[in-house]
């Protein structure tokens, strides 16, 4: 495929230039607001585990002239015209995510991993089947089952839990399966630290006659770059989004090893061409191309050395910051981690997640509040609090920036006094001295290519 020369650059320059230029002349409000996040992000201590941040490559494709297309179907069997270079960026971002996860199909249309666990539910179910899930109180997901979610109001959805030390217990899930013959079991997780054990799901899947759906939305960065064991070949399905642990656009994917060309019973066709209509016409219409080349260029980043050495600092800082949450006298769920998670218990405490939640960020630390197993509770107020280490593996933090970065939640969660409800009492004074740390260090490990010199006041929100 031929580069772009100087002219073309120069042009697509200009064309991104001119978009910047357009909003100051035209729209200098929502300029300033998208300035004030860019902002937001650089001086903020993000310690989100479910994001990451997409480099200026990355936005560039998602924002690029492919968003206005409109197109259904597949590359060479579209619904509509003006689809030639559409139909190399999708062909291109398959073959990259077949490369990277060792995968032998690739849907990479799904708008996010939600919708790609969607898909699969009510592509290879029918509303009242069996499903079973992680509980969401134990590090289910939403999707994977849920009430609240229509993957739990569609399906006969049931729930394995974890043990009193909060492993996942696979006693009880082969005994659940068994006795239940789930149509399909959900492995995977959005709030658990240890590694999962595909292997022996598969095993399970096998022994009760289910179809095993695995959702590493979390951990696809660590899967791809072998931090993690994969489950593509042990699993019928392997979904996951692109934005958490792969550095990309709002998406998702749906990929497949050994079982693509299974044929399934009573259907006459492999999984895998059921899968694919499952995503187009069944599910989803028209797909976003930009996101699709977004996501090209973001696996092409995960297949280099660069990434492999950002898995494992992910981590290794990770085990850091669990070992230093210990030190300062956290218990965390499991005792420690196994990814790049971090799950603490903030019950002996007296704090709730909701309040560690906001004055955390009141300091300019993000975090989120997360419910631990046996949480009384509910999920809008919680009783801990998750820890990720993706965005600050990104900032090429090392240890000592990881204690820095904890030393710095304890400081904010030992000074808070909880009061009823989700209110509380924080020091006068103390939130602007915790600011300025967190901008201080930011500033020692920037986002790379998001360098910018600080302002007063923007990790809090303030002008």
């Amino acid at each position: 495929m031929m580069r772009p020369d100087k002219t073309a650059f120069r042009s697509l320059a200009d064309f991104a230039t001119s978009g910047i230029k357009r909003l100051a002349e035209e729209d200098p409000v929502l300029l300033d607001l998208i300035h004030r996040e860019y902002l937001r992000q650089c001086n903020t201590l993000s310690m989100i585990a479910a994001s990451s941040i997409a480099d200026s490559g990355v936005h560039f494709c998602h924002g690029s002239v492919f968003g206005n297309l409109t197109l259904e179907g597949y590359p060479g069997h579209r619904f509509h015209s003006g689809c030639e270079y559409a139909d190399m960026v999708e062909n291109l971002a398959v073959e990259r995510a077949m490369a990277v996860f060792g995968a032998r199909y690739a849907n990479v249309q799904p708008h996010s991993g939600s919708t790609a666990n969607q898909i699969l539910l009510f592509g290879f179910l029918k509303p009242g089947d069996r499903v079973l899930g992680l509980d969401l109180a134990c590090g289910g997901h939403l999707t994977h089952g849920a009430r609240a979610s229509v993957s739990g109001q569609y399906f006969e959805a049931s729930t394995y839990s974890v043990d009193e030390n909060g492993f996942i217990d696979y006693n009880q899930v082969r005994e659940r399966a068994l006795q239940q013959r789930p149509r399909m079991i959900v492995c995977g997780a959005s709030a658990y630290p240890r590694t999962i054990d595909f292997r022996l799901f598969r095993e399970i899947a096998d022994e009760s006659g289910s179809l095993l759906l695995a959702d590493i939305s979390h951990i696809a960065g660590l899967v791809a770059a072998g931090c993690h064991p994969s489950p593509i070949d042990h699993a019928h399905f392997t979904t996951t989004s692109t934005y958490k642990q792969l550095y990309g656009p709002r998406g998702g994917m749906i990929l497949m090893g050994r079982d693509c060309s299974q044929i399934m019973p009573g259907k006459r066709e492999a999984l895998s061409a059921i899968v694919q209509r499952s995503v187009f016409p069944l599910t989803q219409s028209t797909p976003d191309v930009g996101a699709i080349a977004a996501k090209a260029r973001a696996l092409a980043f995960v297949a280099t050395e660069e990434f492999q050495k950002l898995a494992s600092l992910i981590v290794e800082n990770a085990q850091v910051l669990a070992d230093e949450m210990i030190a300062r006298g956290y218990r965390l769920v499991t005792g420690g981690t196994d990814n790049h998670m971090v799950l603490a218990d903030l019950t002996s405490r007296e704090l709730t997640g909701v309040v560690a939640q906001t004055v955390l960020e009141k300091n300019g630390i993000l975090v989120n509040k997360n419910m631990i197993p046996n949480d009384t509770t509910g999920p809008l107020v919680t009783s801990g609090i998750r820890l990720g280490t993706n965005t600050l593996a990104l900032r090429k933090m090392d240890k000592s920036a990881i204690r820095a970065a904890c030393g710095l939640v304890d400081k904010v969660l030992s000074a808070v006094e909880p009061r009823e409800g989700k209110q509380y009492d924080f020091p006068d004074g103390l939130a602007e001295a915790v600011r300025s740390d967190v901008e201080e260090l930011c500033a020692r490990y920037p986002i790379p290519g998001y360098q910018v010199t600080l302002q007063a006041g923007v990790a809090s929100g303030g002008s």
